[in-house]
């Protein structure tokens, strides 16, 4: 059933006519004026477009040559970029997004109003994006749903209805916790999980006239002209949240709880609900066989709740395009595939999404059962999602949780920090980096990679390290750097590990990496996800388009020795080669056992990247470390 999302600002904004211009069927070949292949550069907010997107993109446009790499989900990332000269790369993705954090880059973006992928959406969608000079920079993917889940087998197993208001979910978690059950958690230490549970809790005051007028304000916001918080709505939004936080039950330290602290207990039947995605309550459903279905932010009626969604990201064109007639033809046929019904369905990998699109048909998984009525209604709530808010909404709620600040102390302080907001982590300069290195995949890898992988080992002091799947982010580049900057560098949520392999499992192990298996499944999707090594190098023979046969190994320029014991430091992320929705090739279980984690705590490799550079204060020298040959 074709379902149509309410725009945040449909009350209040003019339906835009219908938008039309000139276009080619996706798919089709593209070629530059040369007759060679356009080459396209994608960056996407997170690893998980890798899942079934990037694969799918290629098999639909085998004539274009596309360089993907994972960035990260801020704006603040592109502004950066821009401001120390790097280009902008041809197709940009962001999932936290509003319109007055992308002003700064309206300069470098192309202006998409007038293409025939815009005429693909519900105009009204579009109106959110539309700048006040009518430009549309930015176009929405399929929309995630972030709401309340609910482990439904719980609630039978106790004869505890389902609620459908406000007072029919404070009644249920205390059910529960009267037969030692916690009715709701959710992981509080996280800043979307503030900003989220903060407007969720009182979303049709947010929706209302007053909170419309005040978002079109805010949104549309100059460095002349800041805009506080309103003081007719957003007092209410503190009173309602400081209630929420009584009514679930909050206890003094749950504002530390993080993800698997609150995922586990749900897992085991202790927790009834908690604030997650319809994505993984379908995954949940699947692989542990818990019914879990997604539930609204209660009103004090039905017809009062909501559901959260937000864009799984935004997408936008770089300015550069329109030099090259060719390339600009090439990347509109690119849109158009990925805003069709099967490009949404590859972004969303499965999972239970909506489309904005008129013609993008996605069925509702069974985890969107019981908000159906408030998909019918056009209930659902696109949240605010600037830099700013997701900040100040995890020090204020923190602030609140912990007794600090009541509901007039939140709006004092939430006032005080949105008008005048400085991240902290951006401003001390802790190095000046003299050598700029590429991330451009070359002749023997990318620089930057190897520059991080080089700085790492220096650091652990181990014989050989291994960076998985994606890396580097970003060029290294030559100037100064902050902690936010250094931490830009690195691919996030990456794990540290540390083993000693004989040099035949370390064979193994990058046989694990490199070589297509059995079965057909690939670990290596794109050239950019090779392999980064440090301290050794190897070779790899392309028998075909993105699938490599692992060659020699040495170390430090000599043959790698099968008996030899070496100490091994391993960079990455298991969910993106093991998971059967990735790339499906587990690592072997012997080797995998003799590995151990390099520091735990939430150590991470970004932690490990900024104490390296806090002793050397430069990024180490690259070194080539991998060969391709042609098959």
């Amino acid at each position: 059933m074709k379902k149509r999302i309410a725009s945040l600002l449909l009350a209040v904004l003019l339906t835009a006519a219908m938008l039309t211009g000139c276009g080619a069927k996706a798919g089709s070949t593209v070629q530059g004026t040369d007759g060679e292949k356009i080459s396209i550069s994608m960056y996407l907010w997170d690893r998980s477009m890798f899942k079934e997107f990037t694969p799918w993109l290629e098999q639909q446009f085998p004539d274009i040559e596309f360089t993907f790499v994972q960035s990260y989900n801020t704006m603040e990332y592109y502004k950066d970029l821009i401001a120390r000269g790097d280009p902008v790369p041809d197709i940009i993705t962001c999932r936290r997004f509003s319109l007055n954090d992308a002003a700064p880059l309206a300069d470098y973006l192309m202006d998409l109003s007038q293409t025939e992928v815009a005429g693909t959406f519900y105009s009204s969608y579009l109106e959110v994006n539309r700048e006040t000079g009518g430009a549309i920079r930015w176009l929405p993917m399929c929309a995630e749903v972030d709401s309340i889940m609910a482990n439904k087998d719980l609630f039978d197993q106790y004869n505890i209805p389902l609620p459908t208001n406000y007072a029919e979910f404070v009644s249920a978690i205390d059910a529960f916790e009267e037969v030692g059950i916690k009715g709701f958690q959710t992981d509080w230490d996280y800043d979307y999980s503030c900003l989220e549970t903060m407007q969720g809790c009182a979303i049709p005051e947010l929706m209302s006239l007053e909170g419309t007028k005040w978002r079109m304000e805010y949104e549309s916001e100059t460095e002349e002209n800041q805009v506080g918080l309103d003081n007719v709505v957003w007092p209410q939004v503190f009173r309602k949240y400081e209630q929420f936080l009584k009514d679930v039950r909050f206890q003094p330290g749950d504002e530390e709880l993080r993800f698997t602290e609150t995922i586990q207990p749900y897992y085991e039947g202790k927790t009834a609900m908690i604030r997650n995605t319809a994505a993984l309550a379908d995954t949940i459903r699947e692989e542990r066989g818990i019914n879990s279905v997604i539930l609204p932010y209660f009103g004090e009626t039905s017809q009062d709740n909501w559901v959260l969604t937000y864009p799984m990201c935004q997408l936008a064109v770089s300015k550069e395009v329109e030099k090259d007639g060719a390339k600009k033809a090439a990347i509109m046929k690119v849109l158009l595939a990925i805003f069709s019904q099967e490009g949404q369905k590859s972004v969303a990998a499965g999972t239970s999404v909506l489309s904005y699109n008129k013609e993008v048909n996605i069925e509702p998984t069974p985890a969107l059962e019981y908000v159906q009525d408030c998909i019918e209604r056009n209930h659902l709530y696109m949240r605010l999602a600037s830099t700013e808010v997701f900040a100040v909404s995890q020090d204020v709620g923190h602030r609140m949780m912990t007794g600090e600040l009541d509901a007039q102390g939140a709006w004092e302080a939430f006032n005080a920090q949105i008008t005048d907001f400085k991240n902290p982590e951006a401003e001390a300069v802790l190095f000046t980096q003299q050598t700029a290195y590429s991330n451009d995949f070359g002749e023997h890898g990318s620089q930057a990679a190897s520059a991080l992988m080089n700085t790492l080992r220096g650091e652990t002091g181990d014989q050989i390290a291994v960076g998985y799947a994606s890396v580097a982010s970003s060029p290294v580049y030559a100037g100064e750097y902050t902690m936010q900057q250094v931490k830009w560098i690195m691919t996030f949520r990456n794990a540290l590990y540390r083993g000693e392999y004989t040099g035949a499992e370390i064979r193994r192990i990058m046989d694990w990496l490199v070589n297509v298996k059995e079965d057909g499944s690939n670990p290596i999707h794109h050239r950019n996800q090779m392999p980064v090594t440090s301290g050794m190098e190897y070779t790899v023979t392309e028998t075909e388009r993105g699938k490599f046969t692992l060659g020699d190994i040495t170390v430090d320029g000599k043959p790698l020795e099968d008996d030899a014991v070496y100490t091994v430091l391993m960079v990455g992320a298991d969910t993106y080669l093991e998971h059967p929705t990735f790339c499906n090739c587990p690592m072997p279980e012997d080797l995998k056992a003799k590995r151990e984690d390099y520091i735990v705590d939430d150590y991470t490799s970004q932690d490990c990247i900024r104490d390296a550079l806090a002793k050397s204060q430069q990024f180490a020298e690259p070194t080539d470390y991998v060969t391709i040959l042609q098959g």
